[in-house]
């Protein structure tokens, strides 16, 4: 007899859990969700000299009337998880496309689809400006690590507009240039380029301007600006040299929808 009502025991127990849940849920502002999609034009792939279509995407979430948090438009997609001494930790994910010897028109080795899985840590070291670092690790394609110390100076009226701007240092290990930047025996022999097998260091140093406006309570606009100049190994690349280029500009715009809130 007690096994068969124990459900209903258990059901009594459970809906005033349910039920405070419940009445918790309603006391909290309503969460906001403001989505953009548009395109975006960058290099094909790194150290190329042709653009290419790509989708420019941001997710942003927020509580009643509380401004959305900023997010720069060229980071890459992750969300705080923790926060200590200020400072706010979270898992950074990001990709680049394959490259095949006729996307880049020279006879070099390809490189597969690379998904990128790390971290990033970021803090305000006033009101307007905030600093980030992160580092992502290859598990496909050019299987090296690769990371990014930004800086952006923020001028907004809530999320009736936005403006931001900053500058950007893309650093990566042997590996990661290898991939993009090497010219291997075998590349060397079809191509004619010199051998060249880059170290780690840094990428590029560049500068990134983004802002957003809302047009009415759901309807948005965003644009984003971006450009590197490749530098160390990755600027000395025999393939950036004579068929690249060490210019690497990116630019989008895309509208945006916000769902729910009041």
């Amino acid at each position: 007899m007690l096994y068969r009502f124990a459900p209903l025991a258990l059901l009594a127990i459970a809906l005033p859990a349910t039920a405070q849940e419940a009445e918790q849920e309603q006391t909290r502002e309503p969460l906001r969700t403001r989505v953009y999609l548009g395109p975006q034009l960058s290099p094909k792939t790194p150290g190329a000299k042709d653009l290419s279509f790509g989708p420019f995407i941001e997710v942003s979430r927020a509580r009643g009337d509380a401004p959305f948090e900023f997010e720069a438009p060229d980071e890459s997609f992750g969300f705080p998880v923790a926060k200590a001494g200020g400072v706010e930790f979270g898992p950074a994910l990001g990709f680049k496309g394959k490259r095949k010897a006729a996307d880049i028109g020279v006879p070099l080795h390809d490189v597969g689809f690379s998904f990128e899985i790390g971290g990033f840590a970021q803090t305000y070291l006033a009101k307007n400006i905030r600093v980030r670092a992160e580092a992502r690790q290859a598990v496909s394609g050019h299987d090296g690590l690769v990371g990014e110390i930004s800086a952006d100076y923020i001028v907004r009226d809530g999320d009736k507009w936005l403006f931001s701007l900053g500058p950007r240092v893309t650093l990566a290990d042997g590996r990661y240039h290898r991939a993009w930047y090497g010219i291997t025996a075998a590349d060397s022999a079809a191509s004619g380029l010199a051998q060249f097998r880059p170290d780690a260091g840094i990428e590029g140093i560049g500068l990134a301007a983004g802002y957003l406006r809302q047009l009415n309570k759901r309807i948005g606009i965003a644009a984003y600006a971006r450009y590197d100049h490749l530098v160390g190994d990755a600027g000395r690349s025999p393939y950036v040299r004579s068929a690249g280029s060490r210019s690497q500009p990116s630019v989008g715009l895309a509208l945006s929808y916000t769902f729910g809130g009041k």
